[in-house]
């Protein structure tokens, strides 16, 4: 999918400006040479209008349709739950404006499809939201692995172990937890971004098997998530994602072990990177910056501008992050009176 240079100053456009735009991504659009945030939208006028004055923005929308057809406006990001993003994705690649997406890229690894179906039509560019396959502790992880310094990985250890919070003990549930808006629960949200990691360290999963339940039946989707995939080469990866732990088992626990060592870090967390092989132990700082969007965002800003297509994360391989977790949770839905696929039409 190619596509030209149109202009030096890439004028970004934000449908859906709430908490992950606030610090994550937001303030990076006007950080970067050759690009400016230009205008937000946001359901709600008033909403949208604070965002623009407390983060400088010029312009502000209530309709999705009049950001996506300012014609100042040439690059959009799309940061709505992923329930809204194959309808807004596809409006703004039929305008010819090159899109990223929050992740999951979509609800589904059909949507994702339709979306990058649309792009490939129009020849407009997809990017998605995985920012750690530019983390430099990310890299930093990646590259051990490549000098040898584990030998050849054997298999990857996830844990994540949460509890529920006071508003879903409660029954005032947060968007991440309803299937029909978030595409399943918080395995979607945050295994996302570990599955999508793999993929860019070992390459697309060959074979998938999982357990999935709900344990503590405060909502409709999982709480619970076992999962084996096996990569190239025989790696596997284990995870184990609960969301209905105590407080006192709280973990974010991410080990890659090899022949020759073993590194161990975290996920969300930020702990240092230890690495033990033959030669002993080294830690490394594992960096997490203000705007932890910023290096993505900078290379897709410079891809924009120069027509070339050096952008780790596209709309190809956010959607096999998708597929795998379709298939995780496969079961799970098979049946089940919660929908799973209720994207708007376009």
């Amino acid at each position: 999918m190619g596509f030209k240079r149109k202009t030096s100053m890439i004028n970004w456009g934000i449908i859906g400006c709430g908490k992950v735009t606030e610090l994550k991504s937001g303030p990076a659009f006007n950080k970067i040479d050759g690009s400016r945030l230009a205008a937000v939208m946001r359901r709600n006028a008033a909403l949208a209008e604070d965002y623009s004055k407390r983060h400088n923005v010029p312009k502000f929308y209530s309709d999705a349709d009049d950001l996506i057809n300012d014609k100042e406006i040439n690059a959009i990001y799309i940061a709505t739950p992923p329930g809204y993003h194959s309808e807004y994705a596809i409006k703004a690649i039929r305008a010819g404006k090159p899109v990223y997406i929050e992740k999951p890229m979509a609800l589904n690894y059909r949507e994702c499809n339709r979306i990058n179906n649309t792009a490939e039509k129009c020849g407009v560019p997809v990017f998605v939201a995985y920012y750690r396959r530019t983390l430099p502790g990310f890299l930093k992880i990646k590259s051990l692995i490549e000098a040898g310094e584990i030998g050849q990985p054997r298999f990857v250890n996830i844990q994540i172990f949460n509890y529920p919070s006071e508003d879903e003990k409660a029954g005032r549930l947060p968007w991440r937890v309803k299937p029909e808006i978030a595409g399943a629960g918080h395995f979607f949200d945050l295994a996302s971004h570990q599955l999508d990691y793999l993929d860019f360290v070992f390459g697309p999963v060959l074979k998938v098997s999982s357990l999935a339940l709900n344990q503590a039946h405060l909502y409709d989707a999982e709480d619970y998530v076992s999962a084996s995939f096996v990569f190239r080469d025989d790696i596997v990866a284990n995870g184990i994602w609960s969301f209905s732990a105590s407080p006192e088992g709280n973990r974010d626990s991410f080990e890659i072990v090899g022949e020759k060592g073993i590194i161990k870090t975290s996920t969300f967390t930020y702990e240092p990177i230890v690495l033990v092989n033959g030669n002993g132990r080294s830690e490394f700082i594992h960096e997490r910056s203000e705007n932890i969007q910023f290096y993505l965002i900078e290379q897709i800003v410079k891809a924009l501008s120069s027509g070339k297509r050096n952008v780790v994360s596209t709309g190809a391989s956010a959607a096999r992050t998708s597929r795998v977790m379709d298939e995780v949770v496969r079961d799970y839905y098979k049946g089940a009176k919660v929908q799973r696929h209720k994207g708007p039409k376009v």
